[in-house]
């Protein structure tokens, strides 16, 4: 596993005017992206279909909010999960997720997690601010309640190399509503979207790029302007994995990159969805 800090790339993403109103922003953006944006039937990608020679199968889920007694996972290659496994990140929630993550770690040669906004105790600023109110006390250690995963590879604001894929994964979001891993819309946003390597093959966060798979029931767009020049300008990867947004479920390809909101938890937080199957060509190493 690597860790990485700046990418000092060539291509330079500048903070979008109007990005303190996504939705806004995104109906002057659909303009151009309503010529590459693709809606993708979700059904396609769930059905377990026969093994591809040459391929690496991925089984993508997110949001599962501790609701996983019924969800069963179809074999693959890697398991990933991208953030809010837990309700608060109570040790007792960790532990049920890692127990999960025990029962079905043998159908995969890979399992990989970050955390969400959710996971309130992976993060310690916000836990700090938090801790009296929600859990009585400010004495769990976040580098320690980490480490209660032990049936997965955690990654935050990290990258490791799987089949020749490089993966990278990075837990930050705009704020929502003052829970964990929440930053300023903007600069502070695209910081964190500046660690990223441009060579990133498959990216996961628990946050989507605006105008897709990030649309709320109120019809307003929750999504990261920033990461969502950062993805189509300058990372270009093939597959990027999120959640954050239950209603916004599904599949979508700008033609570069596949976009996944695999949420499991329904706005309701009911476990209705099913795990999303992607297929990759193995990078030749």
């Amino acid at each position: 596993m690597e860790k990485h800090g700046n990418t000092n790339s060539a291509v330079k993403i500048v903070v979008n005017s109007m990005t303190a109103n996504p939705t806004k922003l995104w109906e002057k953006l659909y303009v151009h992206q309503k010529k590459v944006q693709k809606k993708l039937n979700a059904l396609d990608f769930t059905a377990v279909k026969p093994r591809i020679k040459d391929h690496t199968r991925f089984v993508l889920i997110s949001d599962t909010h501790n609701k996983t007694k019924q969800l069963d996972l179809p074999e693959g290659d890697v398991l990933i999960h991208a953030g809010d496994f837990s309700n608060v990140g109570k040790v007792e929630e960790i532990d049920h997720f890692n127990e999960f993550l025990n029962q079905h770690k043998n159908k995969f040669k890979h399992v990989i997690v970050i955390s969400g906004n959710h996971e309130l105790t992976f993060d310690p600023i916000t836990f700090a601010k938090n801790s009296t109110n929600m859990y009585k006390t400010n004495l769990i250690d976040s580098s320690e309640i980490k480490k209660r995963l032990k049936n997965c590879t955690y990654i935050e604001d990290e990258a490791l190399y799987i089949n020749g894929f490089k993966i990278y994964g990075s837990p930050w979001q705009p704020e929502f509503g003052g829970w964990a891993y929440n930053v300023e819309r903007g600069e502070k946003c695209l910081e964190k979207w500046n660690m990223i390597p441009d060579d990133t093959d498959i990216l996961i966060t628990h946050g989507p790029p605006l105008g897709y798979g990030d649309c709320c029931s109120s019809g307003l767009r929750a999504g990261c302007a920033e990461l969502l020049s950062s993805i189509q300008l300058r990372i270009k990867p093939k597959l990027h994995v999120f959640g954050h947004i239950h209603e916004a479920y599904g599949i979508w390809s700008d033609g570069t990159t596949t976009f996944v909101n695999a949420s499991i938890c329904d706005l309701q937080y009911k476990p209705s969805r099913l795990p999303i199957i992607v297929d990759l060509k193995t990078p030749i190493v």
